[in-house]
Parts: C-alpha cells; structure tokens; sequence
C-alpha cells in the first residue's frame, strides 16, 4: 500500500465512523417517533420527549431532521419492507396483480393498527404534511401503472380513461379506510371490503372478453367479505 493509499484510508475511517454514527441516531429517532406516534395517537410530537426517547441531545433531531414535519416524514419514508413484500406479490394478470398490492398494503396498515389509523386520521384532516407524503405523484404513478397494465392486457372498454378510473379506485379505497379509521369497519372486513369495491369498479369498466373473468372476480370478492362477517359475528 502507497503512503498516499494509506493516508486515504486513516483519514476515511473517522468519516465511516461519523456517518455510521449518524444513521444510527437517525435511526433510533425514527424509531421513537413510530412508537410516540403510536402511543398517543397523534402525530403532532415534542420534540424534547422525541429526543430524551431516542436518547439523544434536544439539537440532534432538528440536526438530522431539520423539523418535527420532517420526522414524521421519514417514519413514512421507510418503506422498503413494503417493496420487497411487493416483489413477492407479482403475478401474471394484471387485475389479480392490483388485488394482491391491495392485500399487501392491508396487511402493512393492519400489523400496526394503532400507528396507521393516527396516520389515516392525518390524512382525513384535509391538509398537513401527512396527507401529502401519503398521496404524493410517485404513489399515484405507481398506481397508475397498475391500471394501465390492466387497459394494455385489452381488459378495459374503449374509452376508459385509466387515471379517471383510478380516481374512481382511490375514492372507494378512502371511504373503506375513513370507516376503518372510525370504528365502523372491523379489521377482518378492511381487505375484502376494499377488493369487493375495486372488483366491482373494474367490472363495470371492463371490455367484452374480460368481464365473465371480472364477474367471477366480483363474487369471489363477496363470498369472502360474507365470510369476513359472519366471522366477525361468531367472535362478537
């Protein structure tokens, strides 16, 4: 190793410590702030109780995070879990492929209930830096795809316009979740709901060769949600 390679190398060490050191204040940060979130049901943190949870000094949060907004928008952030659950949910249909990403993010909001029904009531407060980073241009490209992966299978009528009709799909999404968040819909019913209303959209504007399979697609979806409440029946 040249003199010059091994100066390179001390004086890069510190800087690796530093920086790990860094990511693990950020991380214990976005931690406490889940848990925070969690606990009092409300997103609207201190930012001294935020340190003193994660351990650290007053100034390392707004160091890192800048704002209290902008921890909370780095909890959202974290979403590689998701991505890689999503990986998984690949198939080949198209409208098997939507239903399996609605299960998917069921699933997510359901394996920390009290976390997402505080987020979903943010969302439902009209403004805020949550609803923004939940319903942002890169969620609704994502979503997009989706749809258009449907009308370019040839399973859509003519004229459907694709982002239209995922207007359509986030509307019945939203009410299913606003009942969700209310206490008016059980968490076994959330899923089946929520597929029940986008088989049925996606039936309505389906083409002629694609709406016996939709048509199957929508009872399945209601055998499963009549399933769901009579389970909820049984436990009550």
């Amino acid at each position: 190793m040249s003199e010059q390679t091994l100066r390179k190398t001390v004086a890069a060490a510190p800087a690796g410590r530093r920086e790990a050191g860094k990511e693990e204040r950020r991380r214990r940060i976005i931690h406490a702030a889940k848990e925070m979130i969690r606990e009092t049901g409300s997103t609207g943190l201190s930012m001294r109780a935020l340190a003193e949870r994660a351990g650290v000094s007053l100034a390392t949060p707004y160091n890192l995070f800048g704002s209290r907004g902008a921890v909370v928008l780095a909890v959202l952030e974290d979403v590689r879990d998701f991505r890689a659950r999503f990986a998984e949910a690949r198939t080949g249909d198209p409208v098997d492929h939507i239903l399996a990403v609605v299960d998917l993010g069921v699933d997510y909001y359901l394996s920390d209930p009290a976390f997402y029904t505080t987020l979903w009531r943010e969302v439902f407060a009209i403004s805020g830096e949550v609803r923004s980073a939940i319903y942002n241009p890169r969620r609704d490209e994502f979503w997009l795809g989706l749809v258009e992966d449907i009308a370019a299978a040839g399973l859509l009528r003519d004229g459907i316009d694709p982002r239209q009709l995922l207007r359509q799909l986030d509307h019945q999404f939203r009410s299913v979740m606003l009942d969700w968040v209310a206490g008016d819909l059980c968490a076994i019913s959330l899923g089946p709901t929520i597929k029940l209303g986008y088989a049925l959209i996606l039936c309505g504007a389906a083409s002629e060769r694609a709406r016996a399979a939709l048509e199957q697609r929508v009872a399945e979806c209601q055998a499963r949600l009549l399933e769901a409440e009579k389970r909820k029946a049984r436990a009550d």
